[in-house]
């Protein structure tokens, strides 16, 4: 769904990219409204994603980026085995929980962008086969990356939603401002 992300203030790229990482971010909360855990965990398509998985997967990837631009390692490291457990809860893991890490995580990656000089300023892309060699980024193509991560998964999210409940990215952003879009 899109959704207006207000102008930046003349010059204040880092504050546009920050706001349309946000409104990326929203559309994937707002995807959870009104759901407890148990219907979250839903897998309703040939695929094996539910909401909860997503919420679990855009957390940790935003998480390990974040570390990486700060040159240090990821919380979660990433085995075989924690990948495929990156796109579901598991233990004692429940979407409140998660979505509070996340609110955490997304406090420190706007903390740290603002506290640069420059978003010019690069880290080193890690050593894996997928990534050009002693290749380096700057903080824009950082943000540029979970843009594009949040976006590609609210999308998935919408359409988890509606194969849920039948609830649209509408409704949700209505039940978010609690109106009502009945009649």
């Amino acid at each position: 769904m899109v959704t207006h992300v207000n102008a930046e203030n003349p010059g204040d790229e880092r504050g546009a990219l920050l706001a349309f990482l946000e409104a990326e971010r929203g559309g994937i909360r707002r995807a959870l409204l009104g759901l407890d855990d148990k219907r979250a965990a839903e897998a309703p398509s040939a695929s094996e994603l539910s909401l909860s998985g997503i919420l679990k997967h855009v957390s940790e990837v935003e998480q390990s980026w974040l570390a990486r631009a700060r040159q240090a390692a990821p919380e979660v490291p990433m085995t075989r085995d924690a990948w495929l457990d990156s796109f579901r809860l598991v233990g004692d893991e429940t979407v409140e929980g998660r979505l509070a890490y996340w609110r955490r995580v997304a406090g420190e990656t706007e903390e740290f962008i603002r506290g640069l000089d420059s978003l010019d300023e690069t880290f080193p892309l890690p050593n894996d086969p997928w990534f050009p060699p002693d290749e380096r980024v700057s903080m824009r193509w950082l943000l540029l990356r979970l843009i594009t991560e949040m976006s590609r998964h609210a999308g998935h999210a919408d359409i988890i939603r509606e194969t849920l409940d039948g609830k649209t990215a509408f409704e949700l952003v209505a039940l978010e401002h609690g109106e009502s879009r009945e009649g």
